[in-house]
């Protein structure tokens, strides 16, 4: 890193100067995004920055590390080129609510379309959100065109069992004064809890009430899309959607101690199915793992789970997690109705999911749900009885599908081999 990029001086925090406005104010729902005005973070020139953190969520931290090893130039901006969204997405009403979203900017993805010129001048201002296409390839549904449960259309799924999607990425971006009212608090107690719990990581959310953005140090959302998206702006479109909330260790790694990788699957499955008979499906997978918790207190839970003294059982599922995190659950769902804001959508036809958590954030932002879909008996490893009566305990939305057996025992006994 040259001389010339870097300052001797460094400011540990900043004030808001009387009389001084950002040369880029962000006018929060907002019709247009001009009007709106970029997001623009850390990494840009004196007086353009107007949010607080830095782009890029929860790998703010490598850029750092890749500038500190002298391969990456600090001050180097990204060029755009040919990165336009491979499908259209909005814009929609919701977006200039801003009641409605309030931890994603809508306008993220077509940065480059509206900016263009601000860009090309030197300014920093960074896509948020991605929009590609792909295709999934996994064994389950070659299994599932096997079993005939899925077809072969040579556009949802093809052949050889893959699957096209459209495929979207999501850093998060919180708009604080929305933030509190979500979670039912003030903007300011908001803000000092936020700096307090990360041991004062961002000072300026308690020294610039001014900046009303902040980039959170946190994993984002990816949003799988299965079908034809030019239906999105039909609200008689059919849509079947599963949230999912990231589990590494089954999703990734086949893991057989809950149900997620299967209910992922039957996720994907159905929203394939759905797409085939004319409607969209859709798959939302957000990174809180371990209920938001972390992998590491997960795997602590675990193993208090299998060692307490009449072996894992449903009734003590959740206060073992309290026991180790404090909380039963981090996930706080408030935020999740936020992409499917986003995506214009206000009616879920088939909603592939037992929380109760989920179905009350969606309903209680307005989002109508006609059917919930609960993981098929089959569908659940023997492991994971336990988890599923526990949630059936707690509320979860069932069809009563408990095995006839002794849960906890069979369970119990089955965790021997851990």
């Amino acid at each position: 890193m040259s001389r010339a990029n870097r300052t001797d001086h460094i400011r540990l925090t900043s004030h808001p100067e009387p009389g001084r406005t950002s040369a880029f104010p962000i006018h929060w729902g907002a019709t247009e995004a001009r009007a709106r005005g970029p997001v623009i973070g850390t990494v840009s020139r004196a007086g353009d920055r107007n949010v607080i953190g830095s782009h890029g969520g929860s790998y703010a931290m490598y850029r750092a590390l890749a500038v500190s090893a002298g391969a990456l130039d600090p001050i180097r901006r990204p060029d755009l080129t040919n990165t336009f969204p491979a499908a259209t997405i909005g814009p929609f009403p919701q977006w200039s609510d801003p009641t409605k979203i309030v931890a994603l900017d809508p306008w993220g993805h077509l940065v480059a379309e509206n900016f263009r010129q601000e860009i090309a001048e030197g300014a920093d201002i960074r896509p948020s959100i991605a929009v590609t296409r792909a295709r999934l390839d996994l064994p389950e549904i070659r299994e599932a065109l096997a079993a005939k449960r899925l077809r072969a259309d040579g556009e949802v799924v093809h052949s050889n069992g893959s699957v096209s999607v459209v495929k979207i990425a999501i850093d998060p971006v919180w708009y604080l004064p929305g933030l509190a009212i979500r979670f039912g608090t003030g903007e300011t107690e908001l803000r000092r809890t936020l700096f307090e719990q990360t041991a004062g990581m961002f000072p300026e959310l308690v020294t610039r009430p001014d900046m009303k953005v902040f980039l959170p140090p946190i994993g984002g959302t990816t949003v799988y899309m299965f079908g034809d998206v030019t239906k999105l702006p039909d609200h008689r479109t059919k849509i079947t959607c599963r949230v999912h909330d990231e589990c590494n260790g089954s999703d990734v790694f086949g893991s057989d101690i809950c149900t997620c990788r299967p209910y992922l699957i039957h996720g994907i499955e159905e929203s394939a199915r759905g797409a085939q008979e004319g409607g969209l499906g859709l798959v939302v997978y957000n990174r809180k793992e371990g209920r938001a918790l972390g992998e590491v207190t997960k795997f602590l839970v675990y193993n208090a789970r299998k060692r307490q003294e009449d072996g894992d059982a449903a009734a003590a599922y959740f206060e073992r997690t309290e026991c180790v995190a404090g909380v039963q659950d981090a996930r706080f769902q408030q935020l999740m109705p936020d992409t499917i804001h986003w995506l214009g959508l206000k009616r879920i036809d088939r909603f592939l999911s037992m929380s109760d958590m989920k179905y009350d954030a969606l309903t209680s932002q307005g989002i109508d749900i006609v059917e919930r879909v609960p993981i098929p008996p089959e569908l659940i490893p023997a492991d994971a009885y336990v988890e599923i009566a526990a949630k059936k305990a707690a509320g979860y939305y069932s069809t009563d599908i408990a095995p006839e057996k002794d849960v906890d025992g069979v369970v119990g006994r089955s965790l021997e081999k851990y």
